[in-house]
């Protein structure tokens, strides 16, 4: 198994270098040369398997140029019961007959983005070793919140790595901040971006195509990578999840085999619903990609009119993870839906840095609309969903899973579909306790409440532990303290790495 560029650059790599370089030299994403296929027989076999077991199978069928024994070993290292508190890891929670939760918030983070990124280090340090490669890896990360802390926590004192997150400014919940700036750790650097997150992932991608700069860090041993969801290391795990909630669900007897099921996914950067398209191309049984989105609902319209415009006000919304304007991974969609015309991606990647806008049509809009629906819910529904939720289940949701099932009922009503829904839940509710125990009580009920207090008024209210990781920060030291403009990231990166 081989990877290429999105913008047809010649060079195919293997896993290890695909996954050592993150971003290709022509500025596109990795993509496999081919998809592995599966079937009813061997989803079977899935169902006999623990979630580690189902990674291992999954994973291996990726990295050709990782031994199975590699393999085991990096998934030993993410998933055991140290990083997460669930014995199912990704557990499939089932609210009625027909929609069920998969919660990717177990990890030592509290969120998603640890299903892929304490994997991640573990994939990267062997890649190391296998491409000969002497440089110590940089990691760069642009964070809307959740893969900042994930990817800190993953890469902390990792032998041969550095780390350096950029987070905007007032643009995170205080949870998720907090998460950041007390990270511990020798090798990392934490830094706010007066911005947004598009002016932080943009000033990120600035850094990694300036040749001066890239010339001038190799001079001092370093060679940058990244720990988003463009580096295929990252996006490869959650392809495991689909496949898991699906056996899980067949193991349940909540499903037949073959049976078509809907994923409601909370979308941002589009790398948690990608790793589903990349499911259903394998053979999993997936009938509607559904795309959730915030009141930043490009997304939405460009799923729906196939026009893609970032020209449009930015919101800080409840669901600061998904505010986010510029999705990076759907060059690799717009990528397989042509075909691999890669001409075509770089174009419209083209217009898309120079004029905010590029269009799709005929048969590649087709095809994306064929698997993919979207809506979209503002913060009002955000709010009214988390109690609606929580009143019929007692179910607690998170902002960012709120809308995936706002969107869900409005993507039932519009289409009649009764196909069983998994929805993906992406964080602990106790990452946004402000908005959840505000959705349950009342925003009075946070008058004169710290962080800390809302949240353990809020377990106090519904029973609900939180999450020790979480809880542990009252008492944590800041120890990250530097913001810049978007302008000064790359001397940010410069003083982290070189003025020691």
């Amino acid at each position: 198994m081989l990877y290429h560029s999105t913008r047809g650059g010649r060079e195919k790599l293997t896993a290890a270098a695909a996954i050592k370089t993150g971003i290709a030299p022509d500025g596109g994403l990795f993509v496999p040369e081919a998809l592995p296929q599966t079937d009813n027989s061997y989803l079977a076999t899935l169902t006999q398997l623990d979630y580690r077991q189902r990674a291992v199978s999954i994973l291996e069928q990726f990295l050709a140029d990782y031994s199975r024994e590699e393999i085991t070993a990096c998934v030993d290292a993410a998933y055991g019961a140290a990083k997460f508190d669930h014995p199912a890891v990704a557990p499939v929670v089932t609210l009625d007959d027909s929609t069920h939760m998969l919660e990717l918030w177990h990890g030592p983070t509290s969120a998603f983005k640890d299903m892929a990124l304490q994997i991640l280090p573990q994939l990267l340090t062997r890649a190391l070793t296998k491409t000969g490669e002497r440089a110590e890896i940089v990691i760069l990360v642009a964070t809307s919140g959740d893969t900042g802390k994930a990817a800190l926590e993953g890469f902390r004192d990792v032998d041969r790595t550095r780390i350096v997150v950029f987070f905007p400014h007032e643009g995170v919940s205080e949870m998720q901040r907090l998460q950041m700036v007390t990270q511990e750790g020798g090798n990392v650097a934490v830094v706010a971006v007066r911005g947004n997150f598009d002016d932080t992932q943009a000033g990120v991608k600035r850094i990694f195509g300036d040749r001066s700069a890239n010339e001038q860090f190799a001079a001092h041993g370093f060679k940058l990578s990244s720990a988003n969801s463009i580096n295929w290391g990252r996006l490869l795990p959650q392809i495991v999840y689909y496949f898991s909630a699906y056996a899980d669900l067949l193991k349940m007897g909540s499903l037949s085999a073959g049976q078509l099921v809907n994923f409601v996914v909370p979308t941002g950067n589009f790398g948690n619903i990608l790793a589903g398209y990349y499911a259903k191309l394998m053979g999993l049984p997936v009938n509607r990609l559904v795309c959730a989105a915030n009141a930043n609902n490009v997304l939405t319209d460009f799923l729906r009119t196939g026009v893609y415009d970032r020209r449009r006000c930015f919101h800080k919304t409840l669901s600061p993870s998904m505010d986010i304007l510029v999705s990076s991974n759907l060059e690799r969609l717009l990528y397989h839906v042509t075909g691999g015309d890669s001409a075509q991606v770089s174009a419209w990647m083209g217009q898309l840095n120079t004029n905010g806008v590029y269009r799709v049509e005929g048969e590649a809009l087709a095809a994306i609309q064929e698997t993919f629906w979207s809506d979209w819910a503002d913060d009002r529904d955000t709010t009214a969903e988390i109690k609606a939720v929580y009143d019929r289940y007692r179910y607690l949701a998170d902002p960012h899973t709120a809308v995936a099932c706002r969107v869900l009922k409005s993507y039932r009503q519009a289409t009649g579909d009764e196909n069983a829904a998994v929805v993906v839940s992406t964080a602990s509710p106790f990452k946004f306790n402000d908005s959840v125990l505000a959705a349950l009580s009342g925003p009075e009920a946070l008058a004169g409440k710290s962080a800390f207090a809302a949240a353990r008024e809020l377990s106090r209210l519904t029973g609900s532990p939180m999450p020790p990781s979480l809880a542990g920060l009252e008492n944590k030291a800041v120890r990250h303290t530097d913001v810049c403009d978007p302008a000064g990231m790359k001397a940010m990166v410069e003083r982290a790495l070189l003025q020691e």
